[in-house]
């Protein structure tokens, strides 16, 4: 017979309160770490309209890199989702958004979605922007662009304009032309997206799962587009 005696597993509720002990860190660690994402790095959004129509559609969620902005601006043909820069959205517009208080919490959609708007970025700071030329298209830089992210047969403005975007803003459109309140209508007040007002750049469409893809910027679209007078390179 053993002179030691055999060591005895803990008791049942010591075991139970390190298992609850374990589950809390756990769930504490998942909480932080999804908190730093949606301030930091990635926010998750729903499409609420027909603006970016058939690129993007109602009820589509999409991610947003939010890190994209302060590493270096969007590029034309980008999509960003931004602050509203000057009441652009009505307060019928902003009351349609019902939060999701779990969904907010865990970091799956944003507090504030409802004061936020999403469209493609058409011209940087510097460029020249104008509708429209002969055959229809837009022109940036005095460069005619063919944008093939727009269904075939849409006007790419049923609008005349011819603006300089100023240094650090955008010029911003949404794909479906005829059904999108973008910097176009909002000439008489402030056109223009500013940096302060990025939240970043859309870079999946994750749900519904039909519609998954990765959103990239159409470069060819704008390949042959000069820089803007006064500034060397794209």
């Amino acid at each position: 017979m053993s002179s030691e005696s055999e060591a005895s597993p803990p008791p049942a509720s010591k075991r139970f309160a390190r298992g609850l002990l374990e589950t809390l860190a756990i769930i504490v660690i998942a909480l932080l770490i999804s908190t730093a994402l949606k301030t930091w790095v990635v926010r998750s959004f729903y499409i609420p309209s027909e603006s970016m129509m058939d690129t993007l559609r109602v009820d589509d969620r999409v991610l947003v890199n939010q890190l994209a902005p302060r590493f270096g601006p969007p590029e034309r043909g980008d999509i960003v989702v931004f602050d509203d820069p000057d009441h652009w959205l009505s307060a019928a517009e902003t009351s349609q958004y019902t939060p999701n208080p779990v969904l907010e919490f865990i970091g799956l959609a944003p507090s504030d979605a409802g004061n936020q708007l999403i469209k493609r970025v058409i011209g940087v700071g510097g460029d020249t922007v104008e509708c429209c030329d002969g055959q229809g298209h837009l022109k940036v830089n005095g460069e005619a662009i063919d944008e093939t992210y727009l269904d075939p047969g849409t006007a790419p403005s049923e609008v005349e304009f011819d603006v300089t975007v100023p240094e650090g803003h955008y010029w911003v459109m949404g794909d479906n032309r005829s059904n999108s309140a973008d910097s176009r209508y909002h000439m008489d007040s402030d056109p223009f997206v500013s940096d302060d007002d990025l939240v970043g750049t859309v870079f999946l469409i994750n749900w519904p799962f039909k519609h998954f893809s990765w959103m990239s910027t159409p470069e060819d679209v704008f390949a042959d587009v000069p820089a803007p007078e006064g500034i060397t390179g794209n």
